[in-house]
């Protein structure tokens, strides 16, 4: 059985090994979904496999089940805790889904550095109005929704979903240390990590021991042998500014060939966000002049027009959605990310 940290703690009681294991017996029977995934973890855990079994989140293909060692997720968290000086008595906020792999490494960081670990619902908005944590990992929706009560966390990391900018720029008047993090299920959540700040250009940094480089197509190859067995190749396409830094400029599935100009959707978003409140993607249809045509889908019952000069970064001319379409509902995955491919055949045009 894997040992814990002699300090670890849940909502401000000390667990051992032993204790945790009949605490995650309780947990396993609560009747609320996100108390049993707990549970189960904890389980899962603290079993004699020296391994658990994960979905991916499809960032490097198909989304498949892997094993994930528990020894590459305790260096994980370790390179986290040296990182952001989080170690043992750290107070951290629980407010993601054990059911994937940025909660269950919440639960690992504070079991192997020592931390204070509150559970709370994976709700919006998480932050009660008198609580005050040192750590805590959200996604940008959540993040949103917690504005007011956000001086209270002193280190946010935030994953899952591009961080808009109307939201990165009310962060910015916040004393939250705040930092955007670049990972996937295969590395046990977050390999690279960008501090948000004035600068929005500063590339991401590899945590120590995980090096990068590009394959021919431009793509983010990961190497980290303490947390993966195997260098990963994503879909990512980077530009390598040092030997442990990078730029994400977009998807390597996602890229539109408009009139031989290769467009990052990813980075047209990032500058649309300035203006649109709800969610949207843009996309390329096919075009008898230009291959691909860029066209914007906005999330909205109501029809609005938009200003692209007004933009608090502008559209380059070639930038420019060629059409706009207004849908009452995307279609999404069970953990909230839009399905752009399955979206975009509801507006029935060739795509």
């Amino acid at each position: 059985m894997l040992v814990v940290h002699p300090e670890f703690k849940i909502n401000g009681k000390a667990y051992t090994s032993e204790s945790l294991l009949s605490y995650a017996e309780e947990l396993k029977l609560s009747n609320e979904a996100y108390v049993k995934e707990i549970g189960i973890f904890f389980r899962t855990w603290l079993n004699a496999k020296d391994y658990i079994v994960v979905q991916t989140s499809g960032s490097t293909g198909a989304p498949k089940p892997i094993k994930l060692y528990k020894k590459h997720m305790i260096n994980s968290a370790l390179a986290t805790g040296n990182y952001f000086n989080a170690l043992e008595g750290t107070k951290a906020l629980l407010c993601l889904s054990a059911s994937y792999i940025a909660g269950k490494m919440m639960l690992v960081r504070a079991m192997v550095l020592g931390w204070d670990i509150h559970i709370k619902p994976p709700s919006t908005n998480p932050i009660g109005t008198n609580e005050k944590y040192d750590f805590a990992a959200m996604v940008p929706m959540q993040v949103q929704q917690s504005l007011n009560n956000l001086n209270q966390i002193k280190t946010l990391i935030i994953g899952g979903a591009p961080l808009a900018t109307t939201i990165r720029n009310q962060l910015l008047q916040k004393t939250t240390a705040c930092y955007v993090t670049y990972g996937m299920t295969e590395t046990c959540t977050h390999v690279a990590i960008k501090k948000i700040t004035v600068n929005n250009t500063a590339p991401y940094k590899a945590l120590a021991d995980v090096t990068i480089r590009q394959d021919e197509r431009m793509c983010l190859v990961i190497n980290a042998p303490k947390i993966i067995s195997e260098p990963i190749i994503t879909n990512d396409i980077v530009e390598i500014i040092a030997p442990n830094k990078f730029k994400w400029l977009g998807r390597y599935d996602s890229v539109i060939n408009s009139g031989g100009i290769k467009l990052f959707p990813e980075q047209i978003e990032q500058k649309l966000s300035s203006q649109i409140a709800t969610r949207f993607f843009v996309a390329g249809i096919p075009d008898e002049v230009l291959g691909e045509k860029l066209i914007l889908i906005i999330e909205s019952d109501t029809l609005f027009t938009l200003n692209y000069n007004t933009l608090d970064v502008p559209l380059l001319k070639y930038e420019q959605p060629k059409e706009v379409f207004f849908l009452s509902k995307f279609i999404e995955t069970s953990t909230g990310k839009i399905q752009r491919k399955e979206t975009l055949q509801l507006l029935n045009i060739d795509s």
